[in-house]
């Protein structure tokens, strides 16, 4: 169900907020879904592997290379007069947001637009707008949960994930592999939906309650 509870454009001049004065620093232009092109391209290689096989391949990459960090994109759209985010489906059943691990001696602004164009762009594509980190979360274990803060009795965490807010110009081309399919899910869908989403993805509304929305197709 959509949430039509912002006020309308033309009453706060086109940004979309919950009340009180608005930062421009903090308005995040949103475009339509529709100025966005989508399709297709070869197929990602996926591990086939059991839960034991990524945790004994989790435990050899700590021994050789340390806390393993990822990095994640949150980019949004406009549909039905709401936030979407974008995520990818894999295999019809797990949500994840665009993005990846981090290589030795990579930034994770490099990692970040590498997977982006691996994941959504038909070449390596540089011109990815990165901002700012918008959370962290800490595996402190190779078989336990995820936690968005480093637990007291942690000494040496094995991953860490980053989100970062990566702005959409007003139009793109996504081109996505066949194995993959790129999904807009409203905000409000996602929100405290740990079930469906998994934590990080549920927790992306919390991460941007600081922004207003700028829905660009009704100013």
């Amino acid at each position: 169900m959509v949430d039509h509870s912002f006020s309308t454009a033309e009453e706060n001049g086109g940004v979309y907020a919950s009340g009180g004065a608005v930062n421009s620093s903090n308005v995040l232009d949103i475009y339509p879904l529709n100025h966005y092109y989508f399709g297709s391209k070869e197929a990602l290689r996926f591990k086939e592997e059991t839960l034991a096989d990524r945790v004994l391949r989790m435990k050899l990459n700590y021994d050789t290379h340390g806390l393993r960090t990822c990095v994640q994109a949150v980019l949004l759209v406009e549909l039905f007069k709401h936030p979407h985010v974008l995520l990818l489906q894999v295999r019809n059943s797990i949500f994840k947001l665009p993005g990846g691990r981090v290589r030795p001696g990579e930034s994770e602004i490099e990692c970040l637009r590498r997977k982006l164009s691996s994941k959504l762009s038909m070449s390596e594509d540089d011109s990815w707008e990165v901002g700012e980190c918008l959370g962290m979360w800490w595996r402190p274990d190779f078989e336990t949960l995820i936690y968005p803060f480093m637990p007291p009795d942690t000494k040496r965490p094995k991953e860490c994930t980053k989100l970062f807010l990566v702005r959409l110009h007003e139009s793109c081309k996504f081109i996505v592999p066949k194995n993959l399919k790129l999904l807009a899910v409203p905000l409000c869908q996602v929100h405290e939906n740990f079930k469906t989403y998994g934590p990080i993805i549920a927790g992306v509304p919390q991460l941007l309650s600081k922004f207003s929305y700028n829905m660009m197709d009704y100013v």
